[in-house]
């Protein structure tokens, strides 16, 4: 399956402005490529998904990695189970070479992505048991349509999904 096409190249970034705090979420174009080569276009791919990482240049929170799809993950048509301790290791490995983990990607069935009830309270419980410094983690789910318009990309607290826009 190769780029999507009618769309912006995947050869620039992609910034999200981050509410009212004057920071911005940019996603580089190697990160970008990966969510684009696993939308889920056929009737017969799976979700796929895994973690993000990034460095900070305040005011830019530059996502610069993505991880995933794993072979080990459980992966269907509607639902992904990462491997929990790969994506530990995954978490230990970016942190060694001075990548913070930032959150989480995952594909789903659909032109225009949303979050589902499971992928709110999945995210929420996340931020919540983890030990970070960050107000929130991201989340991004990639549709079938093209990129970027099929993103639904967030920041989300320990009780709240806040839908970030394009700058």
């Amino acid at each position: 399956m190769g780029p999507a096409t009618g769309r912006e190249s995947l050869g620039g970034v992609i910034s999200f402005d981050i509410g009212h705090s004057g920071q911005s979420l940019r996603f580089a174009p190697t990160v970008l490529q990966r969510f684009d080569r696993h939308r889920q276009i056929r009737f017969w791919h799976r979700e796929a998904g895994g973690l993000l990482f990034a460095r900070f240049d305040l005011p830019i929170i530059d996502v610069c990695e993505a991880t995933g799809p794993r072979p080990t993950d459980r992966r269907s048509r509607y639902s992904n189970q990462p491997d929990e301790q790969a994506e530990k290791t995954e978490i230990d490995a970016g942190f060694s070479r001075g990548l913070h983990f930032v959150g989480c990607w995952h594909t789903h069935p659909e032109d225009v992505a949303s979050p589902s009830t499971v992928d709110t309270r999945n995210i929420s419980d996340c931020v919540r048991r983890s030990q970070h410094a960050l107000n929130g983690f991201v989340m991004v789910i990639v549709g079938r349509a093209a990129l970027p318009d099929s993103m639904f990309v967030s920041i989300c607290d320990r009780s709240m999904v806040h839908q970030l826009t394009r700058s």
